[in-house]
């Protein structure tokens, strides 16, 4: 259960989407004075080491982040779209000089651009990633802004919706090591839209080789049409599933509630994003709303 670690893949290409996608949405939203709630369902360690032991094992970073990183720097380099020059951006922003060599997992994106008055509830049940997680984010004295939470993020993300302010944000991206999160994922959506039907909630997953996998978009598009509520499904794939090359092929982002400007700039950053990180001639996009 507990054998998952993000480390190995921080920074690669499906961070990049999940992240750049995150910011994005983050910051529409923050956009409105109100106070926000966010809700991080695995939060992992929060900030990661590209120059660790972890990172290097697989070294996806170097496909993800970093290659993004190096083409924007290059001297005969096009501006990059806004929401991966955000993104870049950001993460930039947690290093110094120009080498990227800290990675900011989703808790320290989120913590990052949050205002005092918003508050952040980190989830996560791998005890070595806990600990990392609880040290990390007692190093940013966020006071009671920041909770960090031993508890399954499916179930514990209840008793925080709806909340005071009425404005919510989640974030669900399990590791999809047990096949029932595929199952719980649907699931905690059609609860918590019944609680509260105007958060803005986003997904992650995986597009890998298994009937859950890519059964996951559709019934994530049912539960939104079930509610009467829009949808964003953006995915990017860098490689062939069927090659020799190891590591992750595709993944997507699933956006329930999503911000009106979102369409427009994935529909601007996607193909980038392929022309970027794309490692063979299967490299693609997609892009739906509903």
């Amino acid at each position: 259960m507990f054998s998952y670690r993000h480390a190995f893949h921080a920074g690669n290409h499906a961070d990049v989407l999940k992240h750049s996608v995150l910011i994005a949405t983050l910051q529409h939203l923050i956009a409105k004075d109100t106070a926000l709630m966010v809700l991080d369902t695995h939060a992992g360690a929060g900030l990661y080491r590209l120059d660790g032991d972890y990172a290097r094992t697989s070294a996806e970073a170097e496909e993800g982040v970093l290659k993004l990183a190096a083409a924007a720097s290059a001297p005969s380099a096009a501006p990059l779209p806004s929401l991966l020059q955000n993104y870049l951006e950001l993460v930039r922003g947690f290093n110094q000089g120009v080498q990227i060599r800290v990675y900011p997992g989703s808790p320290f994106i989120l913590q990052h651009l949050l205002r005092e008055r918003d508050k952040l509830k980190l989830f996560e049940l791998h005890p070595t990633d806990l600990r990392a997680l609880a040290g990390n984010v007692a190093q940013l004295n966020a006071g009671r802004q920041v909770a960090v939470l031993q508890e399954d993020g499916f179930e514990g993300v209840r008793r925080f919706l709806p909340p005071p302010s009425r404005r919510a944000l989640l974030l669900c991206d399990p590791s999809y090591e047990l096949k029932s999160d595929y199952a719980r994922v649907p699931d905690m959506l059609q609860d918590a839209l019944k609680r509260f039907a105007t958060g803005t909630y986003a997904v992650w997953y995986p597009i890998i080789p298994r009937p859950e996998a890519h059964d996951l978009p559709r019934r994530l598009k049912s539960v939104a049409s079930k509610a009467g509520k829009n949808w964003l499904h953006a995915s990017l794939t860098v490689k062939s599933g069927a090659g020799e090359r190891p590591g992750l092929a595709a993944s997507g982002m699933f956006v329930i509630n999503p911000p009106h400007t979102l369409h427009a700039a994935l529909r601007e950053a996607l193909p980038c994003m392929v022309d970027l990180m794309g490692q063979d001639r299967n490299a693609t996009h997609t892009l739906e709303a509903g």
